[in-house]
């Protein structure tokens, strides 16, 4: 999908497509959502190809560029690293879009990486969007499968998922959660592992 945002980006010079090896020099997309300012950029622009949503989408294919990032966002990820994306409980909030796609072609792609960055907190800070279980009705769009997400964003660091067990998960994510919250996941992450 192409938005206002990628026009600025590429009137910036932060959008070249200089560095790709699979459609050199191209921006891919299978739709377009935007002002009259995007479609004027887009119209007859040769740099602009687009294809149907099951090939832009493939993983396959996304995979075939060299050092892919895919970066999404979360409402909710638990200490083991199962990303929701969709839903607040039952609640259906949003779609899965092409997380799912993004974050395991960028993983499978030379260089690769696929990042989940997200504020730590919600409802004006009341709330940790990084819990120790999700929501009763939540449902998981990103699995914690240790092939698929590398990183896991908010404003206080980075977390590394990959190769780690679900102990050094769990830690990584409490040290990116908001510091009101961080007590309470060691204490509800350290009940749950060590029930006999």
């Amino acid at each position: 999908m192409f938005s206002d945002g990628v026009v600025d980006l590429v009137n910036n010079g932060v959008i070249t497509c200089a560095g790709k090896n699979f459609h050199p020099n191209k921006m891919v997309a299978t739709f377009f959502m935007g002002t009259e300012k995007l479609y004027r950029f887009i119209h007859n622009n040769p740099k602009v190809e687009m294809f149907t949503v099951n090939y832009t989408n493939n993983p396959a294919v996304i995979a075939r560029n060299d050092n892919m990032v895919s970066i999404n966002s979360s409402l909710q990820v638990d200490l083991t690293g199962q990303a929701v994306s969709e839903t607040i409980g039952y609640k259906q909030f949003s779609a899965t879009g092409g997380q799912a796609d993004f974050v395991r072609g960028a993983a499978w792609s030379k260089g690769g990486r696929s990042i989940i960055a997200f504020h730590s907190t919600a409802a004006k800070g009341k709330l940790s969007r990084i819990v120790s279980h999700l929501d009763e009705g939540a449902v998981v769009t990103t699995t914690r499968a240790d092939a698929d997400v590398h990183y896991i964003v908010t404003e206080y660091g980075i977390a590394e998922m990959r190769g780690k067990s679900v102990h050094q998960r769990a830690e990584a994510l409490i040290n990116v959660a908001h510091p009101d919250f961080r007590n309470d996941l060691r204490k509800e992450f350290s009940g749950m592992y060590n029930r006999r």
